[in-house]
């Protein structure tokens, strides 16, 4: 039996700055071989690591190359997973089922590639679920960043009626029949697990994520005594303008390099 985070092999991967080392990675989680996209800055020592964890289901929302080559320009080791049955993956993405340990064993592929021993998480959209649980299951978490992020999978359900019928397929029926199956995808109800601070980005005009998802997680986190940190935009939609997304992106890594976690 392979061990979870174990990395099958590496293949170089064409990248958008010649200072940063693409290589897509396929790893071991729950019997799976998954993949995902790795960015290393050639000329930064002692480079602090971070998973990214994208949106979307499937093909949609895929990890782009340029992406993360932004954020390891800044100073990190990226690692962002695909998620099982996308790229050549095995298995099924199941939005944030059984397939939120791809994150969680994710940590373990990164940490082969920095000598720090906590990580930083972002998640956009579907990514924050993701990001959470992660914070939630590992105790090796130095911050963690939910950008235009889920965090309750039954509202998910009635606020997007594009993504209802795949939601049935996945998860097995409606909120109405199967409610324990939406909230057991949900952090909401386990977030008395992290400990790591948390930031919550969101534009009030986000039509793909309302931001009632990142009012309701503050709220939660507020109540269970966590540490929480808020940049809402105004009028601001899920996509933000590229000015203002280069300056959040900016932001957000010196945020992080400001919480690296002495305590692990």
């Amino acid at each position: 039996m392979r061990d979870n985070g174990e990395i099958v092999s590496i293949r170089s991967y064409p990248s958008p700055n010649r200072n940063i080392r693409l290589d897509e990675i396929t790893y071991w989680s729950c019997g799976n071989r998954v993949k995902g996209l790795l960015a290393r800055p050639q000329h930064i020592e002692n480079p602090q690591a971070l998973l990214y964890l994208r949106g979307g289901l499937q093909s949609i929302g895929m990890v782009r190359a340029a992406r993360i080559a932004q954020f390891a320009a800044q100073g990190f080791v990226v690692f962002a997973p695909y998620y099982r049955g996308n790229r050549g993956g095995e298995g099924k993405d199941e939005f944030a089922g059984e397939d939120r340990y791809d994150a969680v064993f994710a940590v373990d592929v990164l940490k082969q590639f920095t000598q720090e021993k906590s990580i930083h998480i972002y998640g956009f959209s579907r990514g924050g679920l993701m990001a959470m649980w992660v914070a939630i299951l590992r105790g090796d978490i130095a911050s963690t960043v939910i950008w235009a992020g889920t965090s309750d999978v039954a509202q998910t359900y009635w606020d997007r009626v594009d993504m209802r019928r795949g939601l049935r397929r996945i998860i097995g029926g409606t909120p109405n029949k199967v409610l324990e199956r939406y909230n057991d995808r949900t952090p909401l109800f386990a977030v008395e697990e992290i400990e790591a601070p948390v930031l919550l980005v969101h534009g009030t005009a986000d039509q793909h994520v309302y931001i009632e998802h990142a009012y309701r997680l503050e709220g939660v986190l507020q109540e269970k005594g966590k540490q929480v940190e808020v940049w809402y935009a105004a009028d601001i939609p899920h996509h933000y303008p590229p000015q203002l997304n280069r300056e959040t992106v900016k932001k957000i890594g010196q945020w992080m390099k400001g919480k690296r976690d002495s305590r692990i």
